[in-house]
C-alpha cells in the first residue's frame, strides 16, 4: 500500500516548523537560555544562519512528509478520526523516535538536562503542530 498524501498540508507543516523555530528559540523566549546553554555565540552575520536554514526546511520537509504517510497508514488501519491518528501518530512518533534519540545523544555528549528537555519540548510542539495541519486536511477522497 503506498499512502495518499496531502502535499498541500505537507508543504504548510514544513512552513509551521519554521515558524515555531523562529518563534521558540528567539531570544525573548526560550533564544537566549538555548544559546548560553548550547554554548552559541551568535556571529551577528545574517549570511551565517542561510545554511542552517536550509537544512532545517529540507529536514522539516521530509518529516512533514513522514509523518503524513504515518498518519494515513495509522488511519487506514485502525478507522476513526484521521484528526486523532494524526495526533495520536505524531506523539508516539516524537516519543519514540525524536525524545528518545534526543535523550540518548545528549546523555553520551554530557549536554545539560535543561537544554535537552527545552529541546525535546520544542520538537513535541513542532511535531503537534504538524500533525495538526496534517490532521485536518486529509489526502482528498480518503475521508
Amino acid at each position: 500500500m503506498v499512502p495518499e498524501i496531502n502535499y498541500w498540508a505537507v508543504l504548510l507543516a514544513t512552513a509551521s516548523s519554521m515558524v515555531v523555530g523562529s518563534i521558540w528559540y528567539t531570544p525573548k523566549v526560550f533564544g537566549n537560555y538555548w544559546m548560553k546553554q548550547a554554548k552559541i555565540t551568535p556571529s551577528g552575520n545574517a549570511k551565517d544562519a542561510m545554511w542552517p536554514i536550509i537544512v532545517t526546511v529540507i529536514v522539516s520537509f521530509v518529516t512533514s512528509w513522514v509523518l503524513a504517510g504515518a498518519v494515513y497508514i495509522a488511519w487506514d488501519f485502525y478507522g476513526g478520526s484521521f484528526l486523532l491518528n494524526a495526533l495520536f501518530t505524531g506523539i508516539i512518533l516524537w516519543a519514540g523516535f525524536t525524545a528518545a534519540r534526543f535523550i540518548t545523544h545528549d546523555a553520551f555528549d554530557a549536554r545539560p538536562t535543561g537544554l535537552t528537555v527545552l529541546n525535546i519540548a520544542h520538537e513535541l510542539v513542532t511535531i503537534v503542530i504538524m500533525a495538526l495541519i496534517i490532521g485536518v486536511w486529509p489526502p482528498a477522497g480518503s475521508v
